[in-house]
């Protein structure tokens, strides 16, 4: 019992640190309520300011996709408890996110700014509708398998692990990734994109155009012909286009 109950504490720890990261990310982005965010003046050259910079983004996105194909998980779960594999990759994307927020270094230099408060409304409103597509994404998806929650309390309870079924709901119908087209929104709609955040954007796109690949790859092993046939139907990530878009 003792093993469950420190497997469940860790769990949930490791959930905490990803809120916190997730609620810090918001301002991160957005440059405010944060001590630290994407922009400020720069505090070294702008060729390292880039190199370290985009260092921190590839260390996110090695960390991020490589933990979650599952011959490492086979290969990691041979050290820890199934039960807490998730919780322990969502615990190192949100130090790898930490990370970035510490040490991110600000280039100087706009690209645009909009100066007009109803255009300023209304890309902050998009900004907004981002973050919060990426969250209600989570929870259609189930939010607490997605982070580890489920698998903790099954375990808690000395219940198997059950995969979830497959399922389309809510803007899954229109689109195969809803979660990451707000990430899109986030990362894109800001009235004011400075050469640092035009960075972290281009990168951070070609991330996640890369990782939905691998993402798929997984999915069509997983489950078959009806993660085929719902390719077929459904556009990757623009609404109304063609399928596998």
């Amino acid at each position: 019992m003792l093993k469950r109950l420190s497997i469940f504490a860790y769990g949930l720890a490791s959930y905490a640190v990803f809120f916190a990261t997730f609620l810090y990310a918001i301002g991160f982005v957005g440059n405010f309520l944060v001590p630290r965010s994407i922009d400020g003046a720069p505090r070294t050259d702008f060729a390292m300011a880039l190199f370290v910079d985009l260092g921190l983004l590839g260390l996110f996105a090695v960390q991020h996709s490589l933990m979650a194909r599952p011959f490492f998980k086979r290969w990691f779960t041979r050290f820890i408890p199934e039960s807490a594999e998730r919780s322990t990759y969502v615990l190192f994307s949100s130090v790898a996110l930490i990370l970035l927020f510490a040490c991110w270094q600000p280039l100087g230099g706009t690209i645009w700014d909009v100066s007009d408060p109803a255009g300023r409304a209304v890309l902050y409103a998009l900004f907004g509708f981002g973050w919060g597509l990426v969250l209600v994404s989570t929870f259609l998806i189930n939010h607490f398998d997605l982070f580890g929650l489920r698998q903790i309390w099954l375990q808690l309870r000395g219940r198997p692990y059950s995969p979830l079924r497959f399922g389309t709901p809510g803007p899954y119908k229109l689109i195969r990734h809803p979660l990451y087209l707000g990430w899109f929104f986030a990362f894109w709609a800001t009235p004011t994109m400075s050469v640092t955040h035009l960075v972290f954007a281009i990168a951070t796109t070609g991330y996640i155009l890369m990782a939905i690949q691998l993402e798929e790859r997984d999915l069509v092993t997983a489950l078959g012909d009806d993660y085929r046939r719902y390719r077929e139907r459904v556009p990757m990530i623009i609404p109304f286009s063609k399928a596998r878009s």
